[in-house]
């Protein structure tokens, strides 16, 4: 679907998308997510798009792509799925997990003819290296934008080059997607990674939490 031509809604003074394909995603989202993990994800989304829409390499981009990214990132996490969940791996790191979760709900809700393999790699890419910093940022404006917004919601704006998120930007997200103990629900996500698969957890950010 063409950018001109996609549903949005403003959502916080933010420009969002709103085709059916992100409702089915936000519905999906709501399913495997504890309150602030879904609270995060929606604000990863909005601060993305304040993010990105202001930076000249990331301005064009296949919004409904990056909206769909940023509302699955956390498919990984483990608190909040509900029993025996088919998301979450015995083997695979929390981000593979999200990633692969992410395509495989495209695959099974996305129009074929719309999402070829190039959306569907975008997608997969911006969750899957949501967390490696020294790689993402020098992706396509998709997988960057996604990243963006995750990263604001854990820094805050003063450690974002350029100042394209001001406080008053980032306030009016907050109020409409309170935070609710993220940090905390983070740390609880991350020693539950480590103590149920630890094997995943040796070279990333997760085993620096479980240390």
């Amino acid at each position: 679907m063409a950018t001109d031509t996609l549903p949005t809604k403003v959502v916080a003074g933010v420009t969002v998308p709103d085709t059916s394909l992100v409702t089915k995603a936000l519905e999906f989202a709501r399913e495997h997510s504890t309150d602030y993990t879904y609270n995060h994800i929606n604000r990863s989304l909005l601060f993305g798009c304040i993010i990105a829409d202001k930076l000249p390499h990331t301005k064009e981009r296949d919004r409904e792509a990056h909206a769909v990214a940023a509302i699955l990132h956390d498919l990984g996490f483990p608190i909040g799925h509900p029993p025996h969940s088919e998301v979450l791996s015995k083997e695979n790191r929390f981000e593979v997990d999200g990633a692969n979760a992410a395509r495989a709900f495209l695959k099974r809700e996305a129009k074929a003819e719309e999402w070829d393999k190039h959306r569907l790699q975008l997608v997969w890419d911006a969750i899957a290296l949501h967390t490696i910093g020294s790689v993402v940022f020098h992706k396509e404006p998709e997988v960057q934008a996604c990243s963006f917004g995750i990263w604001a919601d854990f820094q805050g704006p003063d450690r974002i080059p350029g100042n394209p998120l001001t406080w008053d930007e980032y306030n009016a997200v907050i109020k409409e997607y309170p935070r609710l103990g993220l940090m905390k629900g983070l740390k609880d996500n991350m020693l539950h990674l480590c103590k149920t698969k630890p094997e995943t957890t040796f070279d990333n950010t997760v085993g620096e939490w479980g240390a």
